[in-house]
């Protein structure tokens, strides 16, 4: 099940079974409203969208649907483009396994508005990173996008 698909019936909700005993979790996380619209914004758009408080000028990115600040109801919904800059980041040199990879890849918290989105990324030497640099997202084609993070291949220099 993707994560932007709904249940509309209780009795169709179902745990998903990985195949792996090792991974023990049986249930299912939602979007949510707020999760849901952004999703599907990369999806369909190829857009990244946040919603700004009007009480405390943040603009969240993720979207939410409530400030975390003021709890103020958060409807306004405002494209925050597809650039932003690297808050920090970690190089990777082995893999999920404790393998040394090939060639080590990059981790990012990329700062778009005033939110932070945890990516990879790409087409950039691991030596050529800092602090502060500009990226811009780099989406899958749209036939291939399933409404999640991933929908988003990495985040490249500018």
């Amino acid at each position: 099940m993707a994560i932007l698909e709904r249940i509309y019936r209780n009795i169709d909700n179902r745990y998903w079974n990985p195949g792996v005993k090792a991974f023990p979790v049986k249930n299912r996380y939602t979007a949510g409203v707020a999760g849901q619209r952004f999703f599907e914004e990369i999806k369909e758009n190829g857009k990244i969208y946040g919603t700004p408080c009007k009480n405390c000028g943040v603009t969240f990115v993720p979207a939410r649907m409530y400030c975390e600040r003021c709890f103020a109801r958060l409807d306004k919904w405002v494209d925050v483009g597809t650039e932003g800059t690297v808050f920090s980041f970690t190089v990777v040199h082995k893999t999920k396994s404790n393998e040394p990879k090939e060639s080590p890849s990059l981790i990012a918290a990329v700062k778009i508005a005033d939110g932070l989105l945890i990516h990879r990324l790409g087409k950039c030497p691991v030596d050529d990173v800092w602090i502060g640099m500009p990226v811009k997202a780099a989406f899958k084609p749209k036939k291939e996008r399933r409404g999640g993070i991933e929908d988003i291949k990495y985040f490249k220099p500018l």
